[in-house]
């Protein structure tokens, strides 16, 4: 086990900085609404202004992060190998998204994660 999570430490890091970095922007966006700008201008000026936000910028940081940590993993795996990890990223967010902003989550969802790990662990034995 140890030495699959020393293999795959980049896919990993990847996966926890482009979770984080939308757990971060959802958490920052929770404070508004769509419907509280008028005008599709407002919108954009709100969204700009949002670039200056310590915690939106933290954000965008981890995006990259996730992108170069990918790149890293990329010299070490097939694509078609890695890629599949990134779903990960849809189980953690549901997670997260659960607890942190009370989110519903329903049968259909429940199952379709449980597929998807399936999916996963399969690739994962296939190479």
């Amino acid at each position: 086990m140890i030495n699959f999570l020393n293999q795959h430490i980049y896919i990993f890091l990847s996966l926890a900085f482009a979770v984080s970095s939308q757990l971060i922007i959802k958490w920052k966006m929770l404070d508004n609404s769509y419907n509280d700008f008028s005008s599709w201008q407002d919108r954009y000026l709100f969204a700009f202004s949002m670039l200056i936000n310590p915690y939106i910028i933290s954000a965008l940081i981890f995006s990259v992060l996730a992108g170069v940590t990918w790149m890293i993993a990329m010299t070490k795996f097939e694509l078609s190998y890695a890629y599949p990890f990134t779903v990960f990223s849809l189980i953690f967010i549901t997670l997260f998204s659960i607890i942190f902003f009370e989110e519903q989550v329903n049968a259909h969802k429940i199952i379709g994660i449980i597929l998807i790990v399936i999916g996963i662990f399969s690739i994962s034995r296939g190479s």
